[in-house]
């Protein structure tokens, strides 16, 4: 069951760059289940079966909501069956940033607490600014959480030219930037050198949240916006296909980048999980589609389409 529904992703687990982990090439991203109000219950039963499919990679931040919460309570018996990822530097919540060592080792503590373990795989800086970045000071305190055991590895979560300056600073282990087919900045800013570097890569947002499925986006309208206005420039064709043929080649194609090791893919539904490892059985994209993609890219996309943080 396991192998057929990730297929060949699943078989040939990637080791996350220079870390010990090997993680699925699906991984569960938790914004979604924070912000949009789920229950327990259903976190419980989502991210259970989940583990029961492969799934080991489990994303998520202080700032989303009660998310670290969520998942705490829903994997507290099976933490030896996942990796857990969360980040920091938004204490009070998204958007207001506390960058300061002792607020990001307070805050740490307390995801420790809400995902009910004593250590956490992979600790993040949430898109911290390169202005931050150069000081020094948040570095420094992702270290010191490492080195007092509260982390194992340490990594950088965003995009841009703050996502390049924390590649080329060498003191993180993993990169998390946004991949997809309406955001492929990274492909040509930060990747190459991730890869060069052996640092883990997580893509974040890898089926550019659907945006092409509502012919009536407005710009005040979602999240979503900024890609469903590029997606009507891009004009793929496989977006004409069935939704759920076209999710499938998004998630193959962030998948098949090199340099990507797991793809983090929120939801508030478990059958969505089900769904997408199934659509991982068909493996890598065709090389001849994979390229379309990226040609496309490279006609339509102009200065201002930068990675979306």
């Amino acid at each position: 069951m396991q192998e057929a529904l990730l297929g060949i992703w699943n078989v040939e687990r990637r080791r996350l760059g220079k870390t010990d982990m090997e993680v699925s090439a699906l991984g569960f991203g938790g914004s979604e289940i924070g912000y949009e109000g789920v229950s327990t219950a259903v976190v419980k039963r989502m991210l259970n079966g989940a583990l029961d499919i492969g799934v080991n990679v489990i994303d998520t931040a202080e700032c989303y909501i009660n998310s670290e919460e969520l998942i705490g309570q829903a994997v507290a018996g099976r933490r030896k069956d996942c990796y857990l990822f969360t980040k920091c530097g938004h204490p009070r919540g998204w958007g207001v940033g506390d960058w300061r060592a002792a607020s990001i080792l307070k805050t740490i503590e307390r995801s420790l607490s809400r995902l009910q373990t004593g250590c956490i795989d992979l600790l993040q800086l949430h898109s911290c600014s390169e202005a931050e970045l150069r000081k020094g000071e948040v570095v420094e305190a992702l270290r010191r959480a490492r080195e007092r055991g509260l982390t194992r590895y340490i990594g950088y979560s965003g995009d841009g030219e703050a996502a390049l300056c924390a590649v080329q600073c060498g003191a993180f282990d993993t990169l998390q930037t946004s991949v997809n087919i309406a955001d492929q900045e990274a492909l040509d800013l930060t990747l190459s050198l991730a890869r060069e570097r052996n640092m883990g890569v997580i893509a974040k947002r890898p089926l550019a949240n659907v945006a092409w499925r509502n012919a009536n986006r407005r710009p005040g309208d979602s999240y979503a916006y900024p890609y469903w206005e590029r997606l009507q420039k891009l004009k793929y064709d496989f977006l004409r296909l069935d939704l759920k043929e076209s999710v499938a080649i998004a998630l193959r194609f962030t998948l098949s980048v090199p340099g990507v090791h797991t793809a983090i893919v929120g939801t508030t539904k478990p059958e969505r999980i089900q769904q997408n490892a199934a659509a991982l059985a068909a493996g890598p994209l065709p090389k001849e589609l994979f390229e379309e993609i990226r040609t496309r890219w490279r006609e339509a996309a102009d200065g201002s389409w930068a990675g979306d943080t």
